[in-house]
């Protein structure tokens, strides 16, 4: 059985939500991604932080990414899947949210990420056609 923790990449790491949207910038430069989980102050995930949210949720409405915080973009439930999960139950929770990045908790802990390029490396080629036929066909009619 191919689980979560075996296709996520590791080393993920949390952005505080009292941190500025430009210290979550330089962040993800650092670690050369496009998303971040955000945790509260118990370290539970509170949601997840895109480059595009910085951009078209702050930048392109005019406020100042040094005085809004992680914590202040994080909207809706957080989904996130547990390590020992299997992948069929990963590409399930993917779907049914439509994400296209999925963190991985191990022990209320953040071991990992689950992204598309996660799956492209390590999915059948059917599994990877449904995933996005599920995925982007909907979000494209509506």
């Amino acid at each position: 059985m191919t689980t979560a923790g075996d296709i996520m990449h590791r080393g993920a790491q949390w952005i505080p939500a009292h941190e500025t949207l430009d210290r979550a910038a330089q962040l993800m430069r650092e670690l050369n991604v496009g998303a971040l989980p955000i945790s509260d102050e118990n370290e539970r995930l509170c949601g997840i932080l895109t480059d595009r949210d910085i951009v078209v949720g702050c930048v392109a409405m005019g406020h100042d990414p040094a005085k809004v915080t992680a914590g202040e973009m994080a909207k809706g439930t957080p989904r996130w899947i547990e390590a020992d999960a299997d992948v069929d139950d990963v590409l399930a929770e993917m779907r049914t949210h439509q994400i296209r990045r999925l963190p991985v908790i191990d022990d209320k802990r953040l071991v990992g990420m689950i992204s598309e390029a996660d799956l492209a490396q390590h999915l059948t080629d059917e599994q990877i056609a449904a995933f996005a036929e599920s995925v982007y066909a909907r979000s494209a009619s509506g």
